[in-house]
């Protein structure tokens, strides 16, 4: 309905000119109804020709069939529902169709109160037309005339088309069609007379509702005319004819049926069946196939056979036979075999309850089961009751195991059945000693413990095994020697000599043979101790030196011994020798196991203040290493302390034990005008081959 509302609401072309006609005014209009009959916009239409004139006839015949299909819309809403509220909105779209609806109602009022259509209401042309059709009860063939509209038989069929000849002189050629009498025009039948009174158009049977086309078909208006065309398919099994009716498909004759050779083909309306060649006989049935399948009589008829008779099926047939007494179970015929009567299953041989009760019945028994168990309808023996499984978690403290009849309860590792068969108590499982050292007893376990010194075995958790400290980690550091594993324990030892056990029992320690008088040193040799064992030396002071008490530098750690120049007056060599004294002093060192950083073995100091003046001079210290240095193992470097010049010997690389060397050490005086004389310090370095 969208297109026609540009349709019914846009201006018409203006007719702007006239272009060489080649399609004929009829190709024009024929086209534009298709487009209409298309549902197509008429406002647009491809144009089939460059004619103005030919445009304006394919719109106005688009719009008219727009408009009569609308019109018939309307009609038919008038005839089905009378009402037209559906259409109240009234738009332009539904203009048309309202209208025709509106008046289709006028024309069935007047109709229905039996009142002649009054033709002087001015309801306009096309309404007029629309109510008079309306009232008009039933049309005999098919094509109907609006009353009121004279028609003249078609006596020429070539006029049928409308064509604009002259059929009467008394109207001098002013009528279309035909002339009644002088100035009345009339018009063929199938067209209506033009308001002019002289021009005729043709009448539209579908817009007017006077076709008289079946349900499933659409009417189509055609010059002066109208024809049905079906709109609904036919179906299967039947086509279409030339006259619109469906006509049977006679599937046997076209032979289109898919009948086998067994069977013979049979038209039907619409369809066929497949009737089998072959007659089955009495007590037979056909099949799909053709074949003869016995039937049952005794299932397929009610009661074939009289009362006190069984029915038998035979091939084709069926036999009755007399019905013999027989006894179900639990019953047997009684000795005249006449009657059944009831078996005493509790009496017989077979002992049906296993030793359970048993009670009879009418035609059955049942047992009386013992405690524990529950009888089975189905298969009607006494079965065991599972206990653990009907009651979990309710019948024992642990695990519940089912018996005949009963059950059982037990415990879990690490507790014992208490006194009433269903709790469960802590077992103390170290009484039967199952640790080799301690036993600590746990809820529902136990825990094995060991002394010091020794460790639970990781395969067993109960065996206590020697835990050897020196292969510990740590190990290393327990003993400052060596290290020796007992069992639960350990012990450490020194070397065999030169050392004893401290206190500590880990750590050695030195022995001072010159303090314990253990040593081997003459009268004349002085006993110097060292790490692990003694030193006997003998110092002799030089020629022009002579033997003094420690009155200058000193030396830490060590005792020393020291010699001073003392030269004869006329001794000139003496006195310009520039060492003033030698000194011998002794100190023991260990091996140094971690050697990260020097170490400040000896030092050297000075009385003379440092940057002072000496002599109206100013003063330094030189110090240097002459002799013994083993590997560039020592250094010496020079600082203050307590505003004096400190000479400090360091041991900068490890050295490894047993090792002895004599560093002679130089520290000279140093004035501004020169040297002033040096003291020559042998320190004797005896280096232990043990780290303590």
């Amino acid at each position: 309905m969208g297109p026609r509302v540009v349709l019914l609401c846009s201006l018409f072309g203006v007719l702007l000119g006239q272009g060489a006609e080649q399609i004929s005014i009829e190709d024009c209009c024929k086209d534009g109804q298709k487009r209409g009959r298309d549902n197509e916009d008429c406002a647009s239409l491809p144009l089939i020709s460059e004619s103005t004139t030919c445009r304006i006839v394919q719109e106005q015949c688009c719009v008219t069939v727009l408009e009569d299909n609308m019109c018939t819309t309307g009609i038919n809403l008038a005839k089905e529902q009378g009402a037209c509220d559906s259409l109240f909105t009234n738009t332009c779209e539904t203009k048309t169709t309202k209208m025709c609806c509106d008046c289709c109602l006028l024309g069935k009022t007047a109709q229905d109160q039996g009142l002649p259509f009054d033709n002087s209401l001015s309801v306009g042309y096309q309404c007029g037309l629309v109510s008079r059709a309306c009232s008009v009860d039933g049309v005999p063939d098919n094509q109907t005339a609006p009353t009121g509209q004279t028609e003249l038989p078609n006596k020429d069929d070539t006029n049928e088309n409308g064509d604009n000849s002259v059929l009467s002189d008394e109207c001098e050629g002013k009528c279309a069609h035909s002339c009644v009498s002088k100035d009345t025009c009339a018009c063929l039948k199938g067209f209506k007379l033009k308001p002019d009174g002289k021009s005729c158009e043709d009448i539209n049977e579908c817009l007017l509702g006077a076709s008289n086309c079946r349900g499933g078909e659409r009417c189509i208006n055609t010059e002066g005319s109208f024809r049905c065309q079906r709109e609904v398919s036919c179906g299967t099994g039947y086509e279409l004819t030339d006259n619109n009716n469906c006509k049977d498909i006679d599937e046997c004759e076209t032979g289109i049926h898919n009948c086998g050779p067994e069977f013979e083909c049979q038209n039907t309306q619409g369809s066929f069946r497949c009737i089998p060649k072959v007659k089955c006989g009495d007590g037979y049935i056909q099949d799909a196939l053709g074949n003869c399948i016995d039937i049952n009589e005794c299932v397929s008829q009610a009661g074939p056979c009289h009362r006190g008779q069984v029915c038998i099926n035979t091939v084709g047939s069926y036999i009755c036979q007399r019905n013999s007494v027989n006894c179900g179970r639990g019953y047997h015929l009684n000795e005249d075999g006449t009657r059944c009567v009831d078996i005493d299953e509790c009496k017989g041989p077979e002992k049906v309850c296993a030793g359970h009760g048993c009670i009879n019945q009418v035609g059955s028994y049942r047992c009386e089961c013992e405690s524990g168990y529950i009888f089975n309808s189905i298969s009607r023996l006494c079965e065991d009751i599972n206990e653990c499984r009907h009651y979990p978690g309710r019948l024992c403290a642990h695990k519940c195991e089912n018996t005949l009849g009963s059950y059982k309860c037990s415990c879990t590792t690490g507790f014992k059945l208490a006194a009433d068969g269903r709790n469960c108590d802590d077992l103390n499982e170290c009484e039967s000693n199952p640790c080799s050292q301690e036993c600590a007893n746990v809820y529902g376990s136990y825990q094995c413990y060991c002394r010091r010194g020794y460790q639970l075995s990781d395969i067993d958790g109960m065996t206590c095994e020697d835990i050897d400290e020196c292969a510990l980690p740590t190990g290393g550091h327990i003993c400052a020697y060596r290290c020796h594993n007992t069992p639960g324990s350990f012990h450490c030892s020194c070397p065999v000599s030169g050392y004893t056990l401290a206190l500590n029992g880990r750590s050695c320690q030195d022995i001072d043979e010159c303090v314990t008088g253990t040593h081997t040193c003459a009268e004349n040799q002085s006993c110097f101790n060292v790490q692990g064992g003694f030193r006997c030396l003998s110092f002799e002071c030089p020629n022009n030196y002579r033997r003094v008490g420690e009155t200058a530098a000193r030396l830490e750690r060590s005792d020393t011994i020291r010699c001073i120049k003392t030269c004869q007056p006329s001794d000139v060599a003496c006195v310009l020798d520039p060492t003033h004294s030698v000194s011998h002093t002794f100190i023991s060192l260990p091996t140094f196991r971690d050697f990260t950083k020097p170490e400040e073995i000896v030092f050297l100091r000075t009385t003379v203040p440092a940057y002072g003046s000496y002599h109206l001079g100013s003063y330094d210290v030189k110090f240097d290493i002459l002799e013994g240095n083993v590997d560039n193992a020592f250094d010496i470097i020079k600082r203050v302390e307590n505003g004096m010049y400190v000479g400090v010997v360091r041991q900068v690389r490890s050295l490894i034990g047993p090792l002895t060397t004599v560093l002679k050490l130089s520290m000279r005086n140093l004035t501004t005008q020169g040297d002033s004389g040096q003291n020559i310090i042998n320190v004797h370095v005896f280096v232990s081959e043990f780290w303590f």
